[in-house]
């Protein structure tokens, strides 16, 4: 079983930066795709951004602009650069690596809180 493992999360102020990274120890080959997803308190999770193994990437609206998904597969590591935070993304984030030759090898992190304090 794979297991993802992220770091990087905590609190800061508004306007600030954090610098995500999830990462596994299994060595799987390329992951198809790498992403990052979010669930605030009493929403849903939903998709902050991706990255396929082609290097493109794919942003939500909110955070297009001033995150930035980054991956190096020679780690199996994918990054997410979250700079002039708000407190709206406060948050747990969770890493999300597919693979496969179908794609359906889903994977998880456990998650890791992002507070923005105003």
């Amino acid at each position: 079983q794979v297991q993802l493992v992220e770091s990087g999360g905590g609190v800061v102020q508004t306007g600030g930066s954090l610098r995500l990274s999830c990462a596994t120890s299994e060595n799987k080959g390329s992951f198809n795709t790498m992403g990052w997803y979010r669930q605030a308190p009493g929403n849903q999770r939903e998709l902050a951004a991706l990255i396929t193994r082609g290097g493109r990437t794919n942003y939500a609206g909110a955070v297009k602009g001033r995150f930035t998904i980054s991956r190096d597969d020679a780690k199996n590591t994918v990054y997410l650069q979250m700079n002039s935070l708000k407190p709206e993304d406060t948050a747990v984030y969770y890493c999300r690596f597919s693979g496969g030759y179908f794609d359906d090898e889903i994977y998880w992190g456990r998650g890791t809180q992002v507070t923005v304090s105003s």
